[in-house]
């Protein structure tokens, strides 16, 4: 694992260097799906630019979907853009019902066009406790692993036909992974253990098999998946169909993966407003971290099976780039899915 001293010097020498901006582009005729787009995140930044630009956008969220696409709706009316762009559909990806009827929808609201897919959405819980037991989704699965990775395999296998189809109709579809730079603190090996984050449920373990738990680690194994996921679907489909894929580390981030979680009461409005204001001066604003993935949407000609940060090509960890790590987890993923209904 790189030393975080060092990571973290670099990241705070580069909060006061000019944040990068992706240049904009007509993104009109283009059919775009952005995961995890609640209020100031990531995704919301990103689907309201890239409708903003022109692109007819889904922006998804696990509920309370309604209030997203109103203030969706809202911003682009003040900024003066078509709010039309944009629609709105509940998604939990931990779910493999909610990820089939949601494919389901689109396929039938969208006439199966779809030529980029932002795979956004994802959690990181337990940051303050990371060494605490390990949290499992209802199906079993260590709850990193099966929301971040498993539920983004899933919804990209499911679309992947709608994809490939758009990607020979116009020349040029994509898949964008918001990775991170964490995913750098496991390898390979920890991807295909029978820890948490290994292809079998949790529940089908002895507590006394299970390997110690940081969640951190766990968070940190489901981005290095997506970098696999990224860097596969270039190396299986990019001839094919111009189907190309990339990962994107967006920054350290102030959004409500990184605030802790709020306390009930006017104590806790307190604590939030100070946290907030002292996590702006170490953290970049939604927007800004929200340019890369952007451009890896948006931009004509982009390089694919790349590993972006700060609007540019950079270094994904050693083990980001074994291809034969990429076609085995590739391998795996898809027999999980072969087992759903």
């Amino acid at each position: 694992m790189p030393n975080p001293v060092i990571k973290t010097a670099q990241h705070l020498v580069r909060m006061f260097l000019p944040k990068p901006m992706a240049a904009p582009v007509d993104m009109s005729g283009r059919y775009v799906i952005v995961t995890g787009a609640s209020p100031g995140s990531l995704g919301y930044e990103t689907a309201r630019v890239l409708a903003g630009w022109g692109a007819k956008v889904v922006a998804t969220r696990v509920r309370h979907v309604a209030l997203m696409e109103a203030a969706l709706k809202d911003d682009l009316r003040r900024r003066g853009d078509n709010a039309d762009n944009l629609t709105a559909h509940a998604l939990d990806l931990s779910d493999a019902h909610s990820v089939n009827a949601f494919a389901a929808w689109y396929r039938d609201r969208h006439q199966g066009k779809l030529h980029v897919l932002v795979n956004n959405a994802g959690i990181h819980r337990k940051t303050l406790a990371p060494r605490s037991e390990v949290p499992l989704t209802e199906d079993g699965f260590e709850v990193h692993w099966r929301t971040n990775y498993l539920g983004v395999f899933h919804l990209t296998r499911v679309l992947l036909p709608l994809l490939q189809q758009s990607g020979i109709e116009s020349g040029d579809a994509r898949v964008v992974n918001v990775s991170s730079g964490l995913h750098d603190r496991v390898g390979n090996a920890d991807l295909f253990d029978k820890g948490p984050n290994s292809d079998l449920p949790q529940r089908d373990l002895s507590p006394r098999d299970r390997p110690r738990y940081h969640s951190w680690d766990a968070y940190g194994k489901s981005k290095l998946a997506m970098n696999h996921l990224a860097f596969e679907i270039e190396r299986r489909f990019a001839e094919s169909h111009n189907l190309h894929g990339m990962a994107v580390h967006p920054g350290v981030v102030m959004t409500n993966l990184t605030l802790p979680q709020a306390i009930e009461g006017w104590i806790g409005k307190a604590l939030h407003r100070i946290s907030s204001a002292l996590a702006s001066l170490v953290l970049l604003s939604p927007n800004a971290g929200a340019q890369t993935i952007v451009m890896c949407a948006s931009r004509r000609l982009l390089q694919g099976g790349r590993y972006y940060e700060r609007c540019n090509v950079a270094e994904p960890s050693a083990d980001s780039l074994d291809a034969d790590a990429s076609k085995r987890l590739w391998e795996q993923s898809e027999q999980w899915v072969g087992t759903l209904a």
